[in-house]
C-alpha cells in the first residue's frame, strides 16, 4: 500500500512548494517507497486526518499517521530499516538536527524575504487572502515592504552559506559521498525558492548551486519534475 503524503500546493496542484513537504518527498524517495499525494492548500490543513496537525507534511502509512518532516524521516528509518538509511546512525540524527536549525535560521528567513510576493501569487483567491493577512500580521508590514529588502540582503545571504560552501569542497553531499536527510533539509529550503520565485539566489558557478543541481537529479530527477518558476 502506498504511503499518503499531504503536500502543500497553491492554485496549481502540480507545483508543490513547501520546503518541509519537499524534505518528506525526498526522504520517501530515498527509501524507495511508493507514495500517493493529497494536494493540500493552507486552509485545508486543519481538516486533514481529523485535525491531526496545524502544519504539513503529514503522512499516513497504513494505520500510522506521522506529523512533521523530521519525525517522518525518523519514522521511515525505524519502520523500514532494510532500505537505505536517512541518517546513518545516531550521529547522523544529531547532525541533521543541527542542519535543520541552521537552515531554518539562515536560509528560510531570506527565502521568505525574496519569495513572499511570489508565494502569495501562487495561491487561489481564498488562500491568498489568508496568506496576506497571516504573513502581514507575522511581519508587522505589508508583503511588498518585506520583499523590498531582498536586493539589499542578497550578498549577506550568499555569505551566510559559506560554511556549506566550504564543506562541499571536501565532499559531494552534506551526508558525505551520498545524500542523507541532512541534504534534503537544505534542498527543501532552496527548492521552495526555486518553485516559488524566479528571483536568483545563487550564481551557477557557486558550489552550493552545483550541489543543489545534484540534488535535483536525485531519484530520477524528482526535484526537476516541478519546473523552476519563470
Amino acid at each position: 500500500m502506498a504511503i499518503l503524503l499531504y503536500d502543500l500546493v497553491g492554485r496549481d496542484e502540480s507545483r508543490p512548494f513547501s520546503p518541509h513537504c519537499w524534505k518528506a518527498t525526498m526522504a520517501l524517495a530515498h527509501k524507495g517507497l511508493d507514495i500517493s499525494t493529497a494536494p493540500t492548500r493552507f486552509l485545508d490543513v486543519p481538516t486533514i486526518e481529523g485535525g491531526a496537525s496545524k502544519t504539513v507534511p503529514v503522512i499516513r502509512d497504513g494505520d500510522k499517521v506521522v506529523i512533521d518532516s523530521f519525525a517522518i524521516a525518523l519514522y521511515l528509518d525505524e519502520a523500514y530499516p532494510d532500505r537505505p538509511t536517512l541518517f546513518g546512525g545516531d550521529g547522523g540524527k544529531a547532525m541533521a538536527r543541527f542542519i535543520e536549525r541552521w537552515s531554518q535560521l539562515t536560509i528560510h528567513p531570506y527565502v521568505t524575504t525574496a519569495a513572499l510576493i511570489d508565494l502569495h501569487a501562487m495561491q487561489d483567491e481564498e488562500n491568498a487572502v489568508y496568506f496576506r493577512r497571516s504573513r502581514e500580521q507575522r511581519f508587522g508590514k505589508q508583503l511588498e515592504d518585506v520583499v523590498a529588502a531582498r536586493d539589499a540582503g542578497l550578498a549577506a545571504f550568499r555569505t551566510a552559506l559559506e560554511p556549506l560552501r566550504s564543506m562541499l569542497g571536501y565532499q559531494p553531499f552534506i551526508g558525505g559521498a551520498s545524500p542523507l536527510f541532512a541534504d534534503y533539509i537544505v534542498f527543501g529550503a532552496l527548492q521552495w525558492a526555486r518553485v516559488a520565485s524566479p528571483y536568483r539566489l545563487l550564481d551557477d558557478a557557486d558550489v552550493v548551486a552545483q550541489w543543489f543541481a545534484r540534488c535535483l537529479d536525485l531519484h530520477g530527477g524528482l526535484g526537476r519534475k516541478v519546473a523552476a518558476a519563470a
